[in-house]
């Protein structure tokens, strides 16, 4: 088995990672760390853990793991690996937005690689340092990547998307908490929300010059899980659009098409993507979903692991639905 760290495990994303990883049966968790926690119990942060593990929280970092997911906040990953040296042989998952830009991917000689299995397979699997995507630049990418492959964004291309409370993290913000998000929706960063560069340059990597986008992302009165809509002028069929789709994700394990139109339920707690395609008139609708805590985080984290150490690539991924 290999021996796996946890940097920043008192966060919604450590608590998943944790609740992942303690059934995966090729991974045993070696440390989590946090420095506001140490010597608690892990299940004082994450209750839903309570009798599945005793482990507590530490502020010391075994630096001889395998592998290391660093769950930290935006711009605190850099920070962190600048302090703390791991060995040469230890693979670095990072879930913040500090590499995910292809001029920040190089840092101390380390090349972090996206880590989008559906684009970068192959990368992935030969790769020391991950780049984890944003959950919103998850459910984007994985709705009009097909067809920037093949070159058939040549329009503007309008999104609309809906996410859970918990994308805005665990610590309670004037939006976030339950008075002000409860019986509500609102949008928030119109048009310049941070993960447009992530999904600009992957769509860049397949199509050259593709249309503009108008990304719209909003906050919903739920939990988890983000669900997006896309539209773009497309002039072929319908069945010629779910044939492309189909072919695009014919090896995928985790992103599926959908004859029928799909909910957010379908998604929430699971590493899965659904995807749903829609034509009127001469407009392709694009509907895309997923649980913004596991396939837009952590899940596909474990993903990512997964495919670097060989490892079956749904392992510890079986996850189901409740969709009652």
């Amino acid at each position: 088995m290999i021996k796996a760290g946890i940097i920043g495990g008192s966060g919604y994303t450590g608590g998943e990672l944790i609740r992942i990883l303690l059934t995966h049966s090729e991974v045993a968790i070696n440390f989590v760390y946090s420095t506001t926690r140490a010597g608690k119990k892990v299940s004082t942060a994450h209750p839903d853990l309570l009798g599945l593990t005793d482990m507590e929280f530490t502020d010391k970092v075994n630096l001889e793991v395998d592998v290391v997911f660093l769950c930290l906040g935006h711009g605190n990953s850099t920070t962190f690996l600048k302090t703390h040296g791991f060995s040469k042989n230890t693979k670095i998952i990072d879930l913040s937005n500090d590499f995910r830009l292809a001029g920040d991917a190089k840092f101390e000689g380390k090349q972090f690689i996206y880590g989008l299995p559906e684009l970068n397979m192959a990368q992935i699997k030969n790769a020391q340092f991950i780049a984890n995507p944003g959950c919103f630049a998850t459910t984007v990418q994985l709705g009009i990547l097909p067809l920037a492959k093949a070159q058939l964004l040549q329009h503007q291309v309008h999104i609309n998307a809906v996410t859970g409370s918990t994308g805005a993290g665990v610590s309670p913000s004037a939006t976030s908490h339950f008075s002000w998000r409860n019986n509500n929706v609102s949008w928030y960063k119109p048009f310049t929300h941070q993960h447009l560069g992530e999904i600009e340059e992957s769509l860049g990597s397949l199509q050259q010059n593709f249309g503009k986008l108008f990304f719209l992302p909003n906050r919903g009165n739920f939990t988890r899980g983000i669900l997006a809509t896309a539209y773009t002028k497309f002039n072929g069929s319908l069945e010629e659009a779910c044939e492309l789709y189909g072919d695009f994700y014919s090896e995928a394990r985790f992103t599926h098409l959908s004859e029928a139109p799909i909910a957010l339920k379908q998604v929430v707690n699971t590493n899965h993507c659904h995807i749903h395609l829609h034509k009127h008139d001469d407009v392709l609708l694009i509907t895309s979903a997923i649980d913004n805590l596991l396939k837009g985080a952590s899940g596909q984290a474990v993903q990512n692991m997964n495919l670097m150490f060989g490892f079956k690539e749904e392992q510890g991924l079986q996850l189901k639905a409740g969709v009652f």
